[in-house]
């Protein structure tokens, strides 16, 4: 059974490409729509409306093969804790949207595999090998570099994308120890819901403004976005090995340049484009090395 299953995910490593690179144009364009709303509604309404849309798309996609038992769990207090930190992750990168450039931002959002492996070691107890040590060590330096504290343009939106990089390392980190005994389904079925709940009680205290009809289906296609780039990106490492679809991730960063560019006129600087280079090559580097340790790789 085992090589059976090996020689299945190999033959789909195209349509697990396919789906990757699907995945990162929809989350590009649901970042950017964000940075864009965020400039006329309250950043807690958008997100609110965020998750509306995609709880949504994922109950049409979800709910239709696993019924109700995808909410079948015996860990919930695991996924309130889980969610509550992946609430306050977006919250931080949609607050950095609103203070730096978008390219800036998903480039620093990059290094949140490193943080994972942190956070791995600090609450799963994995070793922290020589590998592990230098590419957290080197991410960082680009991040750093992303961010250009040396310049006079290391600002408030820098500090939020680092914060939201540092929480979702550690929500990867919640989502491996959770994947041990909940399914996909069911983990993102209750993402949707408790993200949905969390943003929803919160919007009152950050004012609300009324949407005009044409901005509600454009704050609810923001979340329909997200919903879909967060389906297509685990149907990818469903049907192919992280190693051959988790580099296409990084394309993410491109579209977010073009966007930026297009929608903003935001140029990339010299120190932007090296220290995205630093931190890919070293999110890449982690990707091979954990994919050579274990075999077959584990996929969140």
């Amino acid at each position: 059974m085992p090589a059976t299953s090996a020689t299945t995910r190999a033959d789909q490593v195209p349509l697990g490409i396919l789906y990757m690179v699907g995945a990162t144009v929809t989350f590009a364009i649901s970042q950017a729509l964000s940075k864009w709303l965020v400039a006329g509604y309250p950043f807690m309404e958008v997100l609110t409306f965020r998750g509306l849309g995609s709880l949504l798309i994922c109950a049409v996609l979800i709910l239709p093969q696993t019924g109700l038992a995808a909410f079948r769990t015996r860990r919930l207090a695991a996924h309130i804790g889980r969610n509550a930190a992946q609430a306050l992750a977006q919250t931080c990168l949609i607050l950095a949207l609103t203070m730096m450039p978008l390219a800036g931002a998903m480039a620093i959002n990059f290094s949140a595999p490193l943080f994972a492996a942190l956070a791995a070691a600090l609450w799963l107890h994995e070793p922290i090998s020589r590998a592990r040590g230098l590419a957290l060590v080197t991410g960082f330096l680009g991040v750093l570099l992303v961010a250009s504290p040396g310049s006079g343009s290391f600002n408030v939106g820098a500090i939020f994308a680092i914060l939201n990089a540092v929480l979702f390392g550690s929500v990867t980190a919640a989502v491996r120890g959770l994947s041990a005994t909940e399914s996909a389904e069911t983990l993102t079925t209750y993402q949707t819901v408790l993200l949905t709940v969390f943003f929803a009680a919160a919007a009152p205290f950050f004012g609300l403004t009324v949407p005009s009809r044409a901005d509600a289906v454009i704050l609810l296609a923001n979340g329909v976005f997200n919903g879909i780039g967060q389906y297509w990106w685990t149907r990818s490492l469903s049907l192919a090995p992280a190693a051959a679809v988790g580099p296409f991730y990084y394309l993410s960063l491109v579209w977010a340049m073009i966007l930026g560019f297009f929608i903003w006129g935001d140029l990339p600087t010299p120190l932007l484009l090296l220290g995205s280079a630093i931190v890919v090559a070293s999110g890449l580097y982690l990707l091979w090395h954990e994919s050579a340790r274990r075999a077959p790789p584990i996929a969140e």
